[in-house]
């Protein structure tokens, strides 16, 4: 599948998730419209991380809470890693750490690996924290060859990066690796790409390992005139999460009592207002 000439993101967006949904190539939660999507052999893709070298020699980990990705928050806990999970919706900081109970079963594992396992054995992690992240797993809804990606327009994992990059957890070293169905490795235009938008350098699906040798700079750091998104919640939704207004390039940033200049990050505070465009 690959998107027609002249798309914008969205675009490209609405294509993979109405091929998905017409070919059943997801599982619950459906429809994927407005998900990352929990594509049909997602352990089996997150089972390649394993041949990685990256992987191997990794001892902290961020692994984005998405459905499709927690066949490598599983293999994280087992391998015995450090398992950091981004805060949903950001409220009250950027990472949870997940610490399984002593002597925990392959059961156990699992269940620490799914979203409601984030919520019952995690304890947070301060923006103040001494945190050095060797890798980063993110979901995608549509990514390149060329390492261009694309999520799915609430800008969470834009932000993630960048406020890593200011507490120095990463630097342009630390790979970034992405996990997607084989109908999600599209041609995207590298004209849409901004400078906000997080690149990846390693594409895993059920069939490939791709290394994309992507040389284009990930982000520097939070672009202030790009406001992303930390709030504006539906409420609960049939999967258990909670979420901003689907097609929502808008963003709220709820709760700016946590900022950045609380741990010596930024003289700024996180921008309050409703409404500002986020990133893609």
């Amino acid at each position: 599948m690959e998107p027609r000439a002249g798309v914008s993101k969205q675009d490209i967006r609405e294509q993979i998730w109405d091929y998905m949904e017409a070919r059943n190539l997801a599982d619950f939660p459906r429809p994927v419209h407005h998900r990352i999507p929990n594509f049909k052999g997602s352990y089996l893709a997150c089972q390649n991380i394993k041949d990685l070298a990256v992987f191997a020699r990794t001892q902290e980990v961020k692994v984005d809470p998405d459905k499709p990705l927690e066949g490598v928050r599983l293999l994280a806990l087992q391998s015995k890693k450090t398992l950091l999970v981004p805060t949903p919706r950001l409220r009250t900081g950027l990472f949870n750490k997940i610490t399984p109970p002593p002597g925990a079963t392959k059961d156990i594992l699992r269940k620490c690996a799914t979203s409601q396992g984030v919520r019952n054995y995690s304890t947070p992690v301060g923006l103040d924290s001494r945190v050095l992240v060797d890798l980063v797993v993110v979901g995608s809804v549509a990514v390149s060859e060329k390492g261009w990606r694309i999520g799915k327009g609430e800008g969470y994992a834009d932000l993630e990066y960048a406020m890593m990059v200011s507490m120095g957890a990463v630097s342009q070293g630390t790979p970034v690796v992405t996990i997607v169905h084989d109908c999600q490795v599209v041609d995207i235009p590298e004209t849409l790409l901004e400078d906000h938008d997080l690149t990846v350098d390693y594409i895993l699906t059920p069939t490939r390992v791709i290394t994309t040798g992507c040389e284009r700079p990930k982000p520097t750091g939070i672009v202030w005139s790009k406001e992303a998104v930390v709030g504006c919640p539906l409420g609960p939704q049939e999967d258990g999460e909670s979420r901003p207004v689907p097609a929502a390039a808008t963003a709220c940033l709820a709760d700016a009592e946590w900022q950045m200049e609380m741990a010596g990050l930024s003289g700024r505070r996180l921008p309050r207002a409703c409404g500002a465009e986020a990133p893609e």
